[in-house]
Order: structure tokens, then sequence, then C-alpha cells
């Protein structure tokens, strides 16, 4: 995988730096309530910012599907980016035509200038040619700092890096470095941890897993089908009984390849998927009719930490267990705090990704102890299915 970064843009100064960003943040009314998003994009914004560039910000905010939506104006978001940035950033209604180009005339070395929903133009999302070119006729050099769009062939991330001199900004630096030591050149013995609810939205991912890593450990809700596909009983279980022969697929496609399955051998088992509901643990071949998993047992637990314990890798996404609920997050919990003492030693390479995995280690007190978690949610997703990310291709 070879990209530019910004150390090799040598001199930024007085350059019209066009920087795609992410700043797809939750919002109360005209309040930002996450500033994650922006926060990670700082590092790039302020560097090129004092090294003299004008640094012109191209982003996407909500589905507004090529129409101009006021409640998707990204003007809201632009007090907040002043915050974090302790910068002044100024704010232009359209991201391109006479209105951005007069506010980027307007900029001295240094200022900041954030351009409206590139969204709102219908060419954006097709990856519409004369419009990627119209995008970058606004600048002298591209850089993409927004890794969680680069699973996407628009103009503002992909179109425009066809026409200007294209660099990784930070955030995109560390998240394809991490994304490299955890499944590109990773140090084996590798361990996947796949969890959430269904196989159905993860066949490719575990299709491509199980080629690649030594042990791929199954949870959640998905883990009940592979349990029922071996001819176990799941009570009312979340289950997808129609994907027996895919589930059973995998499983044959994972020992063709040296790949080690682990599925749950014991459970946590409820009637009510409830706060504190009534529980208990009993072997997987135990599941009574009328109760549900929600939760891997001590003794599956135990397995997935010594297979941690003794792995030099770790990928994860998605939960062990119906984390949200105590105690169905015990084994999210644990299993995560021992990922997290050994990325602290020094001895395993950590990578997590995607919304519930975010939120999980977030629950568990340790998403700040991985070496990257990244919050990039379906660039991330299709990274581990084996993907190509137009973005990403885009900057080679």
């Amino acid at each position: 995988m070879k990209f530019k970064t910004i150390d090799d843009l040598k001199d930024a100064n007085n350059l019209r730096t066009l920087v795609r960003v992410d700043i797809n943040v939750p919002m109360d009314g005209d309040r930002v309530t996450d500033l994650t998003r922006i926060e990670r994009i700082k590092p790039t914004v302020m560097e090129l910012s004092r090294r003299g560039a004008k640094v012109i910000l191209l982003a996407h905010f909500g589905r507004p599907k090529g129409h101009v939506v006021p409640g998707m104006s990204l003007k809201p978001v632009v007090p907040a980016l002043s915050t974090v940035f302790q910068h002044p950033v100024a704010f232009a209604a359209d991201c391109c035509g006479e209105i951005a180009i007069n506010a980027i005339a307007s900029m001295q070395c240094g200022d900041i200038l954030l351009l409206e929903n590139t969204r709102f133009h219908p060419c954006e999302e097709k990856n519409n040619p004369p419009f990627g070119k119209e995008l970058a006729e606004l600048g002298d050099v591209f850089v993409n700092d927004a890794f969680s769009a680069a699973h996407r062939a628009h103009a503002s991330t992909v179109g425009i890096a066809q026409h200007l001199p294209s660099y990784a900004g930070r955030t995109m630096q560390a998240e394809l470095e991490a994304l490299q030591k955890g499944l590109g050149n990773p140090k084996h013995p590798v361990v996947a941890i796949v969890g959430g609810a269904k196989i159905s939205t993860k066949l490719d991912l575990l299709g491509n897993l199980a080629s690649r890593v030594d042990q791929l450990v199954i949870g959640g809700g998905m883990a009940n089908t592979f349990l029922a596909a071996q001819g176990f009983a799941v009570g009312n279980s979340l289950c997808e009984h129609d994907l027996a022969d895919t589930a059973r697929a995998i499983l044959a496609k994972a020992a063709q390849s040296d790949c080690a399955i682990v599925l749950p051998s014991d459970v946590v088992v409820a009637e009510d998927f409830t706060a504190n509901s009534p529980h208990k643990t009993v072997p997987v071949e135990d599941v009574p009719a009328g109760m549900m998993i929600l939760d891997a047992g001590a003794q599956t637990v135990a397995t997935i930490s010594d297979f941690i314990t003794h792995a030099r890798t770790l990928v994860w996404n998605g939960p062990l267990g119906a984390f949200e609920i105590e105690p169905f997050d015990r084994a999210t919990v644990a299993a995560a705090r021992v990922a997290a003492e050994r990325t602290r030693s020094g001895e395993l390479v950590s990578v997590a990704g995607g919304g519930d995995t975010v939120a999980a280690l977030n629950h568990a007190g340790v998403a700040d102890e991985f070496t990257y978690v990244s919050t990039a949610g379906g660039a991330f997703l299709e990274w581990m299915e084996g993907k190509a990310l137009p973005g990403v291709t885009a900057l080679n």
C-alpha cells in the first residue's frame, strides 16, 4: 500500500489546499453533541494552517441526495470547528461556483474555510468527472483525511484526486498504517473477533477472514446460527436458520485454510432481554427451549482470552454478546480488557472498528488502550472484507 502523506508536501505556504474531512457529526439542533470526528481531523488541519496553507475543508453531512436541504447545512458545525481548532473558521454557502471561488480568493495564508455540504450537488455521489474537475480547480493540492468516506467513489474523494497532487492527511495515514499492521502485513498468530446480530450482514467479512487469520472468534447473535448449523438447539435465540448451509460453508473454508473457528462452548441464557433479568450459564448442548442466548459464558471467555494472550495481532469487529444490557456485557468486557493489557505491554497490535465495537470498547473503558480504534464504520468493514477502497486507491 503506497501513498504520499503531507510529509511529502514540502512547501505548503500559500497553497490552496483542499482537505476532504469527515465531520458528519451528531447534532442536537444547532449544537454538536460529539466532537470526536472534529478532534481527529485537528492535527491535519492545524499542521497545514501552521505551515501557511490556505486550508479549504470539503465534507458531506447527512443524505440530502443532491438537493439543498437547510437542515443538513454544515454551517452550524462552524462554531465547534473553531472551538476545537482554537482558530477562526470561515464558511462558504456553496462548495463550488462563484460563492466558493470568491471565498477562497479572500483567504490569507493559514486561514481555514469550510465549504457547504458537497452532497447538495447530485454530481457528488455520482462522481461526475466535470464536477470533480470543478472542485479540483478550487485548489492547488488535495489532502484526503476522511478514511470513513474512502469506500465511496465520490467526486470529493476520488474525482479531485485525478486532477491534483494528492496526499493522505494524518488521520488517514494513521488509519492506513494501523490497518496494514492488522491484516495487510500482520505479525502472527492473528486472532479476529467478529460479533454482531446476523451472519447475513457479514458474509464477505467472515469469508475473507477465514482465509487470512489463525483463529476466528465468532460471537453475538451470529454465533447462534453457527451453533444451530452444527445441530445445537438454540431455544428462542436470535438465529438465521436459513443460513445454516452458509455457516457450514464458512466452517469448511476455514478448515481448508487452517483457521480455527472459535464458537461458544458455554453461554449465558435468559427468558427476557432486559437488564438484570434472571439468567444462568449452561453448556451449548443444554440451552433450554424457552430461553435465549445473550452472552458467551465464562469457559468461552477463558478460551478467547487464551487465544488473545498468545496472539501478536488482533482485529475486532462486533461484540460477543448483548453488551448494552447488564449482565450480558461480561464476555465483551473481559476479552477487551485482556486485549488492552496485552496492548499496553507492547505484546499485541490491536485494531478495532465498527459502531457497536467502538461503543463496546468505550463501555469496557479500554478504547484508548487499543493500538487503533477506527470510527470509520462502513469503510473499516469493507477493508476487513478485503475490498479495495476507492478513496485510498485514488491516493496511490
